[in-house]
């Protein structure tokens, strides 16, 4: 495949990947065959590789340039992506009723949210970090394209779920366990609507960030291409 047509490919079934999944008769066949462990397993390896494929299609599609290439740029997603693998690792599997991500099993305290105090949506966040950074190191069209679309999505994401979640618990009930999060990262802490009884955090789950990060750094290189050292 030349010039866009990997890159169109790529991004043709990374969306086939997640919409036809996610259709509620094939979601409960592939359950029925594989279990739920199973199929969130094969799921999440499944967007992972095809994830890297369209990455490195778009670092191999035609080179428009949107803006020049800057060393100091570099710096942003090496900045950004420590706090997103925390919020991932924190953010996935939490007691938290209100986004994606979340492990519905798990009790939510309104009143002490963990990490949902901080934002509510960790993960989306997480996902809108790591696409806006990357994009100010690579300013041509095929990733502005890419991660543009990723910040975009996350974002509206969060929009359609708190939306969705307001209208399927009630506006009451969703006031009352929304009341000490926030939207933007932090703002809850900032107004004094969250007041942590305790900033003990989870030794494993930050474990499990730092873990991330360092993995990701380390097989940039040789996944990607590019070192993503300044």
């Amino acid at each position: 495949m030349t010039g866009w047509t990997e890159f169109i490919v790529a991004f043709v079934v990374f969306l086939l990947s997640h919409a036809i999944p996610a259709r509620p008769a094939v979601r409960a066949r592939l359950v029925g065959a594989l279990g739920e462990g199973g199929f969130l397993a094969a799921y999440s390896v499944a967007s992972l590789i095809v994830l890297t494929w369209l990455i490195v299609a778009a670092g191999r599609a035609p080179y428009v340039e949107l803006w020049p290439f800057a060393r100091w740029q570099m710096w942003v997603p090496n900045l950004a992506l420590p706090l997103a693998c925390q919020l991932a690792a924190f953010g996935i599997g939490a007691a938290n009723p209100l986004s994606f991500g979340g492990d519905p099993g798990k009790r939510f305290n309104p009143a002490q949210p963990g990490v949902v105090g901080i934002v509510r949506h960790p993960l989306l966040w997480a996902i809108a970090l790591w696409a806006a950074a990357h994009m100010v190191p690579n300013g041509d069209l095929a990733h502005v394209g890419l991660f543009g679309f990723f910040t975009l999505i996350a974002l509206a994401g969060m929009v359609v779920i708190d939306r969705r979640k307001r209208r399927q618990l009630g506006g009451e009930t969703w006031n009352a366990l929304a009341a000490r999060t926030s939207f933007w990262p932090f703002a809850a802490s900032m107004t004094g609507r969250f007041k942590p009884q305790s900033w003990r955090i989870s030794l494993l789950r930050f474990a499990i960030g730092l873990t991330a990060w360092l993995v990701l750094l380390l097989l940039h290189p040789m996944v990607i291409g590019v070192s993503p050292l300044p």
